[in-house]
């Protein structure tokens, strides 16, 4: 078998990465809810009929952002067509709608306010330091529980 230096975001399946930095923004603490219940009632665009299910959907979603943004540079605007999907129109032919702004915005501000991201100057939002240096450790984290678990089998 060859090894491969896993010490990156980009080496790991998104999913297992997304769950795992979801939780580590949940232990830490460092990611602040925005006030009111405001949390537990919306829906995350308009072509949504309920709101999210998972009660910690706010974490995953941050998460994911965070992940994107690792990436790639990107504003609100972009997010909004991350997040977007088919909104179905009854017998009418069903059209791509864009995700809530809102719910993008905040969880920028949340995690600007945890320090992991910061405005570029040209626009756009980018990864700090510590957001990508925290990242690249969960990633790795994920990495070796993924190889100890293909070693048991």
């Amino acid at each position: 078998m060859e090894s491969i230096d896993r010490g990156s975001v980009k080496d790991v399946d998104q999913q297992q990465f997304t769950t795992a930095f979801a939780e580590f923004l949940k232990k830490t603490g460092k990611l602040a809810l925005p006030d009111g219940n405001w949390v537990d009632i919306i829906k995350l665009g308009i072509h949504k009929q309920m709101a999210p299910v998972d009660p910690d959907w706010y974490y995953t979603r941050c998460a994911s952002i965070a992940r994107f943004l690792y990436l790639r540079r990107t504003g609100v605007g972009a997010f909004t067509r991350v997040y977007g999907g088919k909104k179905n129109n009854g017998v009418r032919p069903s059209h791509f709608q864009r995700g809530s702004r809102s719910v993008v915005r905040k969880c920028l501000q949340s995690l600007e306010k945890a320090k992991l991201v910061e405005k570029h100057a040209s626009g756009g939002r980018v990864l700090s330091q510590l957001g990508r240096r925290n990242m690249d450790t969960i990633a790795k984290q994920v990495a070796e529980k993924l190889a100890r678990q293909q070693q048991q089998f």
